[in-house]
């Protein structure tokens, strides 16, 4: 063997020596990286909507305001509502106008004229019964024929018929209105102040309130546009109310317990470490399983959704920014 192949020899073991030092270096040193998993910042989110249709008159809140609870956020503008509250409105007036009619019974014109009809009859009564009593004496001594006794009695008797009747229309107008008919004008004016109310709490709904304290995150029409009912007009978030979802495959949850705490980091605030408290967890159905690769050992994995909220408030963190938990014991 001549030099040149010495050399070449010696290189080659050399390389493979080294080759090899690396080798066992790496596999003693070596440190599998961890694994990391990927979850998100979420908020409460209130969508605001009408029961009523209308256009869209004017915003008293802008994106990014906060708001407080009972704040006017949009004013919408209805005329077809004005104008049905208008209508029941006058419904209810005709209504109590009515119901005060029968209560106040019959006016003092129509009493009087009523008192003074049963005093003619009853003077034509006295005055009947008078001459029925001369004709009975004198038909009983034989002087008149009894048919001028007969239509002296008749007389008299139309005449006391007379006087109750004028008595009974007196007593009437006295007495005023019949008991069912001031039940049915008070229940006219029950329904009428029924629908006055409904239409009111329609008109309520032209004026949108904010239902909690928030922050308006989104405004999707604009002024003067068109809405329906219950088309969604903004969105008020609740910055105080905060969780972090992860999406997490069943054997990454050997760590994970409900009512637990675990770190994780935001990298949007400078990878600052928070504490979570896990509050819910559920599978997400057969559609979101993992499926085996392998045949020997595998097994279809379940996708499990994962709801953690701040132990403490975390200034700074935002809906949307990406929240990461390191896996325990897990190696790429």
């Amino acid at each position: 063997m001549d030099k040149k192949q010495t050399n070449r020899l010696l290189v080659f073991w050399g390389a493979t020596g080294l080759l090899l030092l690396v080798t066992i270096a790496a596999f003693v040193f070596w440190e599998p990286q961890p694994e990391w998993i990927q979850g998100e910042a979420e908020a409460t989110e209130v969508r605001i909507s009408g029961k009523v249709p209308g256009r869209i008159e004017s915003f008293r809140a802008a994106e990014g305001d906060r708001v407080r609870k009972g704040d006017t956020l949009v004013i919408l503008s209805s005329p077809d509502i004005l104008a049905k509250w208008e209508q029941a409105k006058a419904a209810e007036d005709a209504a109590v106008a009515l119901q005060d009619k029968v209560d106040a019974g019959s006016r003092s014109e129509q009493l009087t004229m009523a008192y003074e009809s049963w005093q003619k009859a009853n003077a034509a009564l006295e005055i009947a019964k008078r001459s029925f009593d001369r004709v009975q004496t004198l038909h009983e001594n034989g002087v008149v024929s009894t048919q001028k006794r007969d239509e002296a009695e008749a007389g008299y008797k139309a005449a006391a018929a007379t006087e109750r009747a004028a008595k009974a229309q007196y007593d009437l107008a006295a007495k005023g209105a019949q008991n069912e008919d001031k039940i049915a004008a008070a229940a006219q004016v029950s329904r009428a102040k029924g629908a006055v109310a409904e239409v009111e709490s329609y008109v309520e709904e032209t004026v949108l309130l904010s239902p909690i304290d928030g922050e308006i995150s989104e405004r999707y029409p604009k002024v003067g546009e068109l809405v329906g009912t219950g088309a969604p007009i903004m969105d008020v978030l609740d910055p105080d109310n905060m969780w972090v979802s992860f999406n997490m495959r069943e054997d990454q949850l050997k760590d994970i317990r409900m009512g637990e705490t675990f770190p994780a980091i935001v990298p949007a605030l400078d990878n600052r470490e928070i504490t979570l408290k896990v509050t819910y967890m559920k599978d997400r159905g057969s559609y979101a399983a993992w499926r085996a690769t392998k045949t020997t050992g595998q097994f279809d994995a379940k996708t499990f959704e994962v709801k953690a909220v701040p132990v403490n408030p975390v200034e700074g963190l935002r809906p949307g920014m990406s929240v990461l938990k390191q896996i325990s014991g897990s190696s790429e």
